[in-house]
């Protein structure tokens, strides 16, 4: 594939993603838009940052899905206009 080809199509999964993340309502959409954006970076980085970005990636899931588990036990929703934990 041409260089130029990989910098347009991470340019479109990172629009993609910054759009989903301004938009959405739903944490777990959050969270997945905001993996998007992290595979647009990596494919713009190459291999050896790649290895760092998805060591990255994977914690910021298991952290985030861990988070978002625990407030939709408490507040039964997932959206996020409605968990005001930290105004409390």
């Amino acid at each position: 594939m041409m260089l130029e080809h990989v910098l347009v199509l991470s340019a479109y999964l990172f629009s993609i993603g910054i759009y989903g993340l301004v938009t959405s309502r739903n944490l777990v959409r959050a969270l997945m838009c905001l993996e998007l954006i992290l595979n647009a970076v990596n494919l713009n980085f190459g291999n050896i940052f790649s290895i760092f970005i998805i060591a990255i990636a994977a914690a910021e899931a298991t952290i985030g899905l861990a988070i978002v588990s625990s407030i939709y036990r408490n507040r039964k929703s997932t959206r996020i206009n409605q968990s005001n934990l930290l105004n409390k």
